[in-house]
C-alpha cells in the first residue's frame, strides 16, 4: 500500500473546505470516501470533491473494508464517541481538535487506543507542522531569543449566530473550547514543557451561555504565557515570543494560506529580520504525516498525551474563571 485510503465523517466545512483538499494534495492520502447522515449532503460533496465513494450514515462508512483511516471533523462532542467507534471497526484516526468535551472523556479515548497499538490516533493541530511554526521552534531552541521569557497570543473572529455549534455550550461551543486551545498548545509546544497554574477571566455570554471572551495567564514556572481568544471581536490574529535577547512574531499563526509564503519576524539587537517560509499547506503536510506514521508503523507526530494535557490547562482556565484565583492543572498526563 503506498496510500493510505481516508473516509470522512461528516460534511463539516473544516473538512470540505481545508482538510480534504489538503490531504488529497498529499504523496501518502487517498481521499476515498465522505459520509453525512444526509445521503444527499454526502453525493454532493463527494461530487464536489471527487470523492469515489459517499455514504447516508456515518456507520457505512466505518463498515468498509477498503478504508484504512477515518477523518473526523465532528462537533466536539462527538469526537470522542465516534474516534472510538473507529477504532473498533479497525481504522486509524485523526481526530479534530479540542480531541473532546474534558480531559477524562479524552482519558477514555486514549484507552481505547491501546487496546489496539496497531492503529495510530492523533489530534488534528494542523498549525504545528507548518514550517513557520517549526522554524519558531527551532529558533527558540538554538537561542535566537535568549532565553524564553513570554508568549502573547490573540486569536478572535465574529459570529452571533445562535444556531452556530461553535455558541452552544452542549456542544462543545465556547471561544476556549474552540480557539482558545491554539494558545495553550502553541506555548506548550514552544515551551516544551506543561504549565503549573492558570489565572482565567473568563465572559459567559448571557444568550447563548458560552465563553465569548477568555483571557489567560499560563504560568510555566519562571515563563509565562499570555492570551486573549474571543467568538465575538473583530477577526484578528498574531502571535509574540519574547526572550532576553529577541522577539519572534508569527504574522498569521493559525489560518496559514496554502498558497503564498507565510511571514514570520525575528528581532534581536533592534534589527528586524523578515523570514519568508516556503508556500505550504498545514493540512496537506498533517495529512502526509499521519499517513507515513500508518505506512510505516511509526509513532504519530503528536501523542494523545498531549491531546489530553491540552485539555487539562482548558479545565485549569474554566475553573479559575470560576473561582477568580489561580488553578493547578490537575493528573497532567505523563
Amino acid at each position: 500500500m503506498s496510500k493510505v485510503r481516508w473516509g470522512v465523517l461528516s460534511t463539516a466545512k473544516i473538512g470540505t473546505k481545508k482538510v480534504i483538499p489538503g490531504m488529497q494534495n498529499g504523496a501518502y492520502c487517498e481521499v476515498s470516501a465522505i459520509a453525512s447522515r444526509n445521503l444527499a449532503k454526502a453525493r454532493a460533496a463527494a461530487s464536489e470533491l471527487g470523492i469515489t465513494k459517499a455514504y447516508g450514515s456515518y456507520e457505512a462508512l466505518l463498515e468498509d473494508p477498503e478504508i484504512d483511516a477515518i477523518y473526523n471533523p465532528l462537533p466536539n462532542h462527538m469526537h470522542v464517541p465516534w474516534s472510538i467507534k473507529a477504532i473498533e471497526a479497525g481504522k486509524h484516526v485523526l481526530c479534530e481538535k479540542p480531541i473532546g468535551m474534558t480531559a477524562e472523556e479524552g482519558q477514555k479515548l486514549l484507552d481505547a487506543a491501546r487496546k489496539h497499538p496497531e492503529l495510530r490516533v492523533m489530534e488534528a493541530f494542523m498549525y504545528r507542522h507548518h514550517p513557520q511554526w517549526q522554524k519558531a521552534r527551532q529558533l527558540v531552541r538554538d537561542g535566537g531569543i535568549g532565553r524564553p521569557v513570554s508568549i502573547q497570543t490573540w486569536f478572535s473572529y465574529f459570529n452571533d449566530n445562535a444556531d452556530d455549534i461553535r455558541n452552544q455550550p452542549e456542544y462543545g461551543g465556547g471561544a476556549l473550547m474552540d480557539i482558545g486551545c491554539y494558545p495553550i498548545s502553541l506555548s506548550r509546544f514552544i515551551f516544551e514543557g506543561e504549565p503549573r497554574r492558570v489565572m482565567g477571566c473568563v465572559t459567559i455570554d448571557e444568550q447563548f451561555k458560552t465563553d465569548t471572551v477568555t483571557s489567560a495567564i499560563i504560568d510555566f514556572g519562571g515563563i509565562t504565557s499570555t492570551f486573549t481568544c474571543s467568538t465575538k471581536s473583530t477577526p484578528y490574529q498574531r502571535v509574540q515570543i519574547y526572550g532576553t535577547t529577541g522577539r519572534i512574531e508569527i504574522k498569521i499563526p493559525f489560518n496559514a494560506p496554502p498558497d503564498e509564503p507565510c511571514i514570520l519576524y525575528h528581532e534581536t539587537d533592534d534589527e528586524i529580520q523578515e523570514v519568508k517560509l516556503p508556500i505550504a499547506d498545514q493540512y496537506t503536510i498533517q495529512g502526509d504525516l499521519m499517513s507515513k506514521a500508518i505506512l510505516d508503523e511509526s509513532p504519530t507526530p503528536t501523542p494523545l498525551t498531549d491531546a489530553i494535557a491540552n485539555m487539562r490547562v482548558i479545565e485549569a482556565i474554566l475553573r479559575s474563571g470560576k473561582s477568580g484565583k489561580w488553578e493547578t492543572i490537575k493528573d497532567l498526563v505523563d
